[in-house]
């Protein structure tokens, strides 16, 4: 898009420790008006480089990804909010779509999808074909209090842009084991305070028909040795999940 006007949305990046990400995140939407980057507790140089690449930098506590990105929403300028991952990275052909979508809105919230890769490989199959995450939408929603799967409070159905986000999850295993521990126990935690309860059979069926689902019936096996990976480790998270849940639900016998 170089010699185009700028997309009049706010880029915001929620970022920890994403020195070797940031600057190509922010660089894949070049031709976004604004980026507003909110960092917690980064140890590395993610602040200095997201600074010296031209965008609005501040730090937050963190409580959640979504408070995270609230707060940097709350500082946005244009009208219209994009979201990104530091692990995702735009295109120009998303830049037109972005720029088009909101010159004539039909919805207040757009779904995007995403080409997922997992440690380098694309995964067409298991599910995630199906990410859809609403990143577009007007400045005045804001996420959910959800520590885990958090999203956008909207209205109405989200409309879905053509053109999809790029994201490179897990370029390691010690990336998705970390995350594994610390999602599975707020997402216990969170159930728990709902009132959710889990018994011996939630654990020892739930992920067996996760990895069926995954691997059998979404077709998880046709993307190879990765596919029966990403099947396992998603039945040994759901085992995870259930587990401290029900770890939890042993205080009210």
């Amino acid at each position: 898009m170089s010699g185009e006007k700028s997309v009049d949305v706010s880029v915001v990046i929620a970022a920890r420790n994403e020195a070797s990400n940031i600057e190509a995140c922010m660089a894949s939407v070049r031709w976004a008006r604004e980026i507003l980057v909110v960092e917690n507790d980064s140890i590395d140089d993610t602040l200095g480089i997201a600074t010296r690449a031209g965008a609005s930098v501040f730090s937050n506590p963190f409580s959640t990804i979504g408070a995270q990105r609230n707060a940097a929403i709350d500082r946005a300028t244009s009208d219209w909010i994009l979201v990104l991952d530091a692990d995702e990275r735009a295109t120009d052909a998303l830049g037109k779509a972005v720029r088009s979508t909101i010159a004539s809105p039909a919805h207040e919230a757009y779904r995007i999808p995403r080409r997922n890769f997992f440690l380098g490989r694309e995964i067409r199959h298991g599910g995630w074909e199906r990410d859809r995450p609403v990143r577009l939408f007007r400045r005045s929603l804001r996420y959910d209090a959800s520590r885990v799967h958090e999203r956008v409070e909207t209205l109405g159905a989200p409309g879905v842009l053509s053109e999809p986000l790029l994201h490179y999850t897990y370029t390691s295993l010690d990336q998705y084991f970390e995350k594994f521990d610390r999602y599975s126990k707020w997402w216990a935690a969170d159930r728990f305070a709902r009132g959710r309860r889990a018994g011996p059979v939630d654990v020892f069926f739930r992920p067996r028909l996760r990895f069926f689902s995954m691997y059998v019936l979404r077709g998880g096996w046709m993307d190879g040795a990765a596919g029966a990976v990403l099947a396992s480790l998603a039945s040994a998270s759901v085992l995870a999940k259930y587990a401290r849940l029900w770890a939890l639900s042993r205080k009210d016998e």
